[in-house]
């Protein structure tokens, strides 16, 4: 869908959005004193206020995080004054929060915000750059989330900086427009001397977009370049699955790709862009392919819980199994279809998330759907107590892509290779995604649990089975036959160590016998009472203080054996006797005496779509 490649070192300007009639924009004056120091000037005014108190708050959360992250904490030196330039008092309801009345219909507010982290969820600024997310960085006024936007940034005297932003583009380089506050705040931004790379894509409508590439980072010419080229493979393989590309408004979709030594790895997507961060640029194309394909699914194709995004609180969900999970399954098989990752490689992926979930002690305790409403606690939160969720909870990303993978290879078996998990994946796009909202940045009919259910049934053409599908592997806690499904495409499921004693997935500290994790409920060594921070002083009657003498004494024995265990628990020294099972680990393999028939239905599986 590339109508041809075309790189340069200027964006081209995209339309801004017709201003609405008789409203004046809130307006952002952005500068960076003293970028050595971390910190960013903010300028904001409203004008037209009507409410006798204007409510200035700091965003406690950010789109693509579920979890609340106060970005109040880093704003400091705040000022408010009136149309005529007046001060006016502040006062604090609220740590996230600055009311000002007295006002005369206009309200400006000025301050300070520190920020040192570079990853898709904060703001990071220094004399290399500003990264930053714009949740992170600007305050909003209840009440006027529908008012449009103006900003304007100016880089620190001396620095080649320039600006790459989703934002509407104006007649000055350094100027930008949003619709909205929901657009402003998906809309990430970095300013950088960065390397530009971009190539034009079309629809079958006609229509066309250009795919963008900001690099900054530490890496070569001929670096950037290849991860410009892994790119076009990646976005031409995405829109395979949908057959489209989104509208993107402002004519372009941007890869701000921030790849630096002291950055934290993380990828962001947004409606009209993503922000990726990482230390190496070598390894950077598995996050691009997640990401982009966001710009489908979630972006568009939008749960209940995520529209429109909520500022204030933690957003909660019951489908990130789909949003994320599904779009996990994804992020390798289009590597894989594009070329950039081995079919084995993939295969054994799908295998890992397969065995997390069929043998996670989590699904004992929740289902696919209560893994999604666990995000605000899990999703980049930080907790100072102690929980056992590494004994409780598998990440929705697994899940959902352990699911997504046991559902392509169902729809497959089922219809001899005639229905995919692309066709349900188009249909989603089709109802929910492609009708767009009332507004850039906003989703118009965002999709439930029973939304899900029917486009399965119509996929698939038959309800009764989308009906249990759900009921069993969404809803409920089974886990998908996966050997079974597995044979249409010629991959053995099997045990990893067949035949192998196991007393459980217990973590080893360093190079000593202490436990470091959790122990899984139900395992042998959980029967036997052993938990983390025991140390196991002898196993079998035999003193052990190294893993490699535990192994030993594991690799010995048989399934079905008892086996006696010492350890010391907080309490004081403990005994026990373990029972042996037969490790459970399963894993994915490429059948090397698959038929002929299996090798076609695998190849359509994971081959180019294009």
């Amino acid at each position: 869908m590339r109508f041809g490649v075309v790189f340069s070192i200027i964006f081209a300007l995209a339309a801004a959005p017709a201003q609405q009639a008789g409203r004046d924009p809130v307006v952002y004056k952005v500068s960076f004193p003293a970028p050595e120091h971390h910190i960013a000037q903010v300028d904001v005014t409203w004008t037209h206020v009507t409410s006798p108190r204007l409510q200035a708050r700091m965003s406690r959360s950010s789109p693509g995080r579920y979890a609340l992250h106060e970005f109040a904490k880093n704003v400091y030196d705040v000022h408010a004054f009136n149309g005529a330039g007046a001060e006016l008092p502040i006062t604090r309801p609220n740590p996230y929060e600055w009311d000002i009345a007295g006002h005369d219909g206009t309200v400006r507010i000025t301050y300070t915000i520190y920020g040192d982290h570079v990853d898709g969820t904060y703001l990071g600024i220094d004399r290399q750059h500003a990264h930053l997310n714009m949740p992170a960085a600007f305050m909003w006024a209840r009440g006027m989330d529908d008012e449009p936007i103006r900003i304007t940034f100016t880089a620190p005297h001396g620095l080649e900086w320039k600006v790459a932003t989703q934002l509407f583009t104006t007649t000055d380089p350094w100027t930008f427009t949003a619709p909205n506050l929901q657009y402003l705040f998906d809309s990430p931004t970095e300013l950088s001397n960065y390397t530009l790379k971009s190539f034009g894509v079309k629809n079958p409508d006609g229509t066309t977009f250009t795919i963008r590439a900001a690099v900054h980072a530490d890496a070569s010419p001929q670096e950037v370049d290849q991860y410009a080229d892994g790119l076009q493979k990646i976005v031409d393989e995405a829109a395979a699955v949908y057959g489209e590309f989104p509208q993107y408004e402002p004519g372009t979709y941007t890869f701000l790709a921030d790849y630096l030594p002291t950055n934290s790895g993380d990828g962001m997507e947004h409606r009209n862009s993503t922000v990726v961060t990482g230390r190496t640029l070598r390894t950077a194309l598995n996050t691009a392919s997640h990401e982009f394909f966001h710009c489908w699914n979630v972006e568009r194709i939008r749960p209940v819980g995520l529209e429109p995004f909520n500022f204030e609180e933690a957003n909660m969900t019951d489908s990130l199994w789909l949003a994320e999970g599904f779009t996990q399954y994804y992020g390798p098989l289009i590597l894989t279809r594009a070329g950039l990752l081995d079919p084995e490689q993939v295969v054994s992926e799908f295998g890992r998330n397969a065995n997390a979930v069929v043998n996670g002690s989590g699904r004992q305790f929740r289902s696919a759907v209560d893994m999604s409403r666990m995000a605000p606690f899990v999703d980049a939160a930080r907790a100072v107590d102690r929980t056992n969720f590494n004994a409780t909870f598998i990440s929705y990303y697994t899940y959902g892509a352990a699911i997504a993978a046991g559902l392509d290879l169902t729809l497959r078996e089922r219809s001899n290779g005639k229905v995919t998990l692309d066709d349900f994946m188009r249909a989603m796009w089709k109802a929910y995604g492609k009708p767009g909202g009332p507004a850039p940045g906003l989703v118009g009919h965002p999709y439930s649990l029973n939304d899900v259910r029917d486009r399965l049934a119509d996929v698939s053409g038959d309800r009764a089975f989308a009906a249990e599908f759900m009921q069993r592997y969404i809803v409920g806690r089974e886990a998908i036959d996966f050997a079974r499904v597995g044979r249409y495409v010629g991959v053995d499921v099997r045990k990893a160590h067949p035949g192998a004693a196991w007393m459980g997935d217990v973590t080893l500290q360093g190079g000593g016998t202490t436990i470091s994790t959790l122990v899984d409920p139900g395992s042998p060594a959980y029967q036997a009472g052993l938990e983390q921070d025991d140390t196991i002083t002898s196993l079998d009657g035999k003193p052990v203080s190294a893993p490699q003498q535990i192994e030993a004494i594991l690799r010995a024995h048989k399934p079905g054996d008892q086996i006696s265990v010492a350890f010391t628990q907080r309490s004081g020294p403990a005994t026990g006797t373990i029972t042996l099972a037969e490790d459970p680990t399963i894993e994915f393999v490429i059948d090397p005496n698959a038929t002929a028939e299996q090798v076609k239905a695998r190849s359509a599986w994971l081959s180019s779509r294009k």
